[in-house]
């Protein structure tokens, strides 16, 4: 198969990724010869499309897995959609809307019947999308929260939480959206600053003896007042303690009651206690047995308890009772007041804490041991810092909210006998009531909150509770990754519900990745139209480019910002590995290419397999810590600089030399550092490297199952790479020489070199000629054996001079020499600097102490020399 002429990876991508996934190189096998490596992809909402933050997380956790499975781990990547409760409905519902038909009028087995349907339509379609970014998940074990196997694990683990005494049912405070009516957990509240305003009211005492001031944010809230509380040693009001007051607009006396919850330094030091309402007058309220009167419907009008004001919205019986209260004299001042406003995560609308029945996961028991599990190093964050975070919420977390008043998700198995009112809850349906016999039971019509179901998502999928092979092999996972919004949505609940129910913590890593910002570093947001949709970057520029895009400058739990510059940055060194490759296969032609170990090695050969050696080293480091993007800036500096732009150009002179022998023996280098160079870039962009590697002479198979390449101390070759950079600087200098004498780089040149390393020059006569643009190059004792003007220069191993007659401006030359010195000076400086202090010499290890004394002689010496070149002119 000839490669060809450009890069255009539509020739190849959707072709190469069908060949992979029919070959079944994706599939996990249980080898105990192999040691297991998992990762359980976050699973994207069923509503989902693929959007940035999809394309990073699956770059991250495909580059890790594929790393992973080339060093001959058993690398499980198991994918999976999340039924996505709230969002799900509402999609079902809209679409409802439009054919004139509500949840109602079809009844909860129709409902759910067109919500399968919907799930059957539209739920895998991000998971095709998937497959265009290159993921190598194992697609056999694809999983779905509401699937047979989640759901029987969702059962086990509510029913053992239950029977355990953690799983209760009550009244308490809640988030209640009344745009999608149904609770949330805290964590599906965002708050946000909102401009708004205190109505500072007057209720008076019941006897007339005195009045108290009261502030409020939510005047519409107090109707359901039921006290007004003072702080116990506020001196204010220690006689009003005990008495009454009128509720205005109300009627309702409502008693003065003290309690410690009040800060008497805050406004009057009187506070309206709302227990229905509020979840800290709640509280108040349970201290002191006060009734609970809630005043609003779930849609988020005014209920019948409102009196005059029932059936208004929330917000238009807020500007009414203002009104009347202004009327009747009762409103004080308004102030304006900034603060933070609950909103739906899902539909943005503003949340209100209500009181109301629903069913909740007692959180103390089950966060400690997951506190204790971060704090022992048994799960990592990565970056630490993020642990923090984790800590912050686990050790502040109240009652899990778990009931959801919605159709679609895992239906809270609990049963209601109507009979004898025993309360069932059970792992399998029950037909009658376990303890009168009654078949008159109905089941709660609640759903379980979704993150409910992916807490369980790293052992549900592998079978529990059944102890099953791949739970056995797979499980706990190695690394999870994910973004920082939802450590306490989602990897918080994993944790604490790994230990509880496995007795195990779910993963060993938790890798956090920040979001993607646009050039401007703005979140990406429809109402912003700053998105970007990477299929349409893959449809321009391919996904490899787009991957490669995503991991430049990379940082583990840092943002990073998109723009179309770095993904043309990707496409053209792509397109710069393409164009080196077919220069290589261009020159193989018929050649035999020999292995690297039966070769005579030329210095240039030595240095680029030392630079390889060093590269596979500190790639494969940063991988193992998650440093994505230093590895990949690693192995593209490599490639970029090193293999094509310094390798390629030092390997010419073999290629188009008369010796045959030679030829081969830069050929095979070339076959082999190349060959390498794909299988370090193949986790990044495996597309292009499985293209090409198909290409290359002695290969067999697919590169993503070759092995990844192993760094060998045998041919680190760190003497012979230090002395060949010597050399190497010598054509740098030549090049620079020319440059600034405005010479042209066409032009042929006389080199006079004076050194101590004439072997090492000698040997690499020829590179130095061709590569620096020189006709000669003669090893001479001094400068006194060069006639004419000549422009000169320093190395580590040489003192370089160049005739270049009336093309030499002896002004800028000494300029040029003193720049020189100067540097050189300001490099001493450092070095002894670093020498001068103490804790340096004394903590530092030896070598390093011994490389800086080494650093001072040296620059001392290019000192001497430039002196010497600055006093000759």
């Amino acid at each position: 198969m000839e490669m060809q002429k450009t890069y255009n990876p539509k020739d190849f991508e959707d072709r190469i990724y069908a060949d992979w996934e029919q070959s079944g190189y994706f599939r996990a096998e249980r080898d105990p010869n192999k040691v297991p490596f998992t990762i359980m992809m976050p699973p994207p909402n069923i509503t989902g499309q693929l959007h940035m933050g999809h394309a990073m997380d699956a770059t991250l956790q495909d580059t890790l897995i594929r790393f992973k499975r080339m060093q001959g781990y058993s690398a499980l990547w198991l994918p999976g959609c999340d039924h996505a409760s709230i969002a799900t409905e509402v999609k079902i519902v809209e679409k409802m809307k439009k054919e004139g038909l509500t949840k109602a009028d079809v009844g909860r087995d129709g409902f759910l019947e067109r919500a399968w349907d919907w799930k059957e339509q539209y739920g895998n379609r991000i998971m095709l999308q998937q497959r265009k970014m290159g993921t190598s998940c194992d697609w056999s074990r694809q999983a779905f929260t509401l699937d047979e196997k989640c759901s029987k694990a969702v059962r086990e683990v509510f029913v053992n939480l239950y029977e355990k005494g953690l799983i209760y049912q009550g009244d308490r405070i809640i988030n209640w959206c009344p745009c999608c009516k149904t609770a949330l957990s805290d964590a599906e509240v965002e708050y946000a600053e909102e401009g708004g305003h205190f109505w500072h009211l007057r209720y008076p005492a019941t006897d007339g003896s005195t009045e108290v001031i009261v502030a409020t944010t939510r005047p519409e809230t107090m109707l359901g007042d039921t006290a007004v509380a003072v702080h116990p040693d506020d001196e204010r009001y220690k006689n009003l303690v005990g008495k009454t007051l009128t509720l205005p607009l109300v009627g309702r006396q409502i008693p003065v009651v003290a309690d410690e919850y009040v800060d008497p330094a805050f406004g009057t030091g009187c506070v309206k206690i709302t227990p229905a309402h509020d979840p800290n007058d709640f509280e108040v309220g349970n201290r002191h047995d006060l009734p609970i009167i809630r005043v609003m419907n779930d849609d988020g009008s005014m209920n019948e308890k409102a009196g005059a004001y029932q059936g208004l919205d929330r917000y238009e019986a807020r500007k009414k009772i203002v009104a009347d209260l202004e009327a009747l004299g009762n409103l004080v001042k308004v102030e304006a007041h900034t603060h933070n406003v609950g909103h739906c995560y899902r539909c943005h609308s503003t949340v209100e804490p209500i009181v109301s029945k629903q069913w909740f996961v007692k959180m103390e028991p089950l966060a400690r041991p997951a506190i204790d599990a971060v704090a022992k190093g048994k799960t990592k964050f990565v970056p630490e810092r993020f642990s923090k975070t984790y800590y912050n919420w686990m050790e502040n977390v109240r009652d899990w909210c778990i009931s959801r008043q919605l159709w679609w998700g895992h239906r809270i198995p609990v049963w209601y006998c109507k009979d004898c009112g025993k309360v069932i809850c059970a792992k399998e349906d029950p037909t009658a009531c376990p303890a009168c016999g009654s078949k008159h039971i109905r089941q709660d019509e609640d759903v379980l909150d979704t993150w409910f179901s992916s807490a369980l998502w790293p052992f549900s999928t592998l079978g529990f509770p059944e102890i099953t092979e791949d739970y056995k092999y797979f499980y706990p996972t190695d690394v999870l990754v994910t973004g920082y919004d939802i450590i306490f949505f989602w990897v918080a609940r994993m944790i604490f519900s790994g230990i509880e129910h496995t007795g195990k913590v779910p993963f060993r890593d938790v890798l956090i990745h920040g979001i993607i910002r646009d050039e401007q570093g703005r979140k990406m947001s429809k109402s912003l139209g700053n998105g970007i949709d990477p299929l349409e970057v893959i449809e321009k520029y391919g996904a490899d480019s787009l991957r490669l895009s995503l991991l430049t400058g990379v940082a583990p739990g840092n943002d990073t910002r998109y723009s179309d510059t770095k993904v043309e940055a990707s496409r053209n060194f792509i397109n710069k590995l393409w164009n080196a490759t077919r220069f290589v296969l261009m020159n193989v032609g018929d050649t035999k290419i020999l292995p690297i170990e039966k070769i005579k090695l030329a210095p240039a050969d030595k240095w680029i397999i030392a630079k390889l050696q060093n590269c596979i080293r500190e790639v494969t480091l940063n991988i193992n810590k998650y440093e994505l993007g230093v590895a990949s800036d690693l192995v593209t500096g490599f490639v970029w600089d090193d293999f094509c732009d310094w390798y390629i150009e030092l390997s010419k002179p073999a290629l188009y030399g008369e010796y045959t022998a030679r030829k081969t023996e830069a050929l095979s280098v070339l076959c082999y550092v190349l060959e390498n160079s794909l299988k370090l870039l193949h986790p990044f962009i495996p597309f292009v490297t499985e293209e090409i590697y198909a290409n290359l002479p002695n290969t067999q198979g697919s590169i993503m199952v070759s092995e990844f390449p192993r760094y060998n101390y045998r041919m680190a070759y760190k003497k012979e790479a230090k002395a060949f950079e010597g050399v190497m600087e010598i054509i740098k200098a030549v090049r620079a020489m020319k440059k600034d004498a405005d010479c042209p780089p066409s032009k042929k040149v006389e080199l006079f070199i004076v050194t101590e390393n004439k072997r090492l020059i000698q040997l690499n006569k020829d590179c130095i000629t061709k590569l620096s643009g020189a006709s000669n190059l003669t090893i001479v004792d001094s400068v006194n054996e060069v006639e004419g003007k000549t422009v000169s220069s320093v190395t580590e191993i040489s003192q370089i001079y160049v005739p270049l007659g009336e093309l030499v401006d002896i002004e800028k030359e000494k300029a040029r020499l003193s720049a020189e010195i100067e540097r050189i000076d300001g490099e001493i400086a450092r070095a002894e600097g670093k020498l001068a202090n103490e804790k340096f010499v004394s903590r530092a290890p030896q070598k390093l102490v011994d490389a800086e004394k080494e650093k001072v002689e040296k620059y001392k010496d290019m000192k001497a020399k430039c002196l010497a070149q600055l006093q000759n002119l």
